[in-house]
């Protein structure tokens, strides 16, 4: 891992623009030997969804109204601290957010188209359920005396 596996495609040709990226470092918790004391490996990473001009306007509005209870002032945040490399939270929180991004902006699903259920099939449901009814009133001890 040298380069930055950049761009962070979001769908199709739309990708992150890296200079929409905002990046926070702190300490990250857990363990990690002397070294977690000194390094800054948890990575907090932003993007202002509200003022992007990246997106599309359609998937904008759409990712603003999925992403609703997410947002705060229209940025919405993604946190990584599972790796101890800082670099590798990097990847990690960046490939989050693209992945958060393409699912608010994929198009809603097509309408289901309401079928009906052909006649045979209910009439088979119909007489198994019959058949199942009988069986079971035999197993009664009704009419056996």
């Amino acid at each position: 891992m040298y380069g930055m596996s950049g761009p962070y495609v979001i769908r199709g040709s739309v990708s992150l623009p890296e200079a929409e990226l905002m990046w926070r470092f702190s300490r990250s918790s857990g363990p990690g030997g002397q070294h977690v004391n000194t390094s800054d490996s948890q990575v907090e990473l932003r993007f202002d969804l509200a003022g992007t001009e990246a997106l599309p306007e359609v998937w904008k509005q759409r990712a603003l109204q999925r992403l609703a209870s997410r947002l705060v002032d229209g940025v919405v945040s993604v946190r990584a601290s599972e790796h101890r490399s800082q670099w590798r939270n990097r990847e990690t929180a960046a490939v989050r957010l693209a992945a958060l991004l393409a699912e608010a902006t994929a198009p809603p699903p097509k309408p289901r188209k309401p079928t009906r259920i052909p006649r045979g099939i209910n009439e088979r449901r119909l007489r198994e359920k019959k058949q199942r009814s009988d069986t079971k009133r035999g197993r009664s001890g009704q009419g056996w005396t």
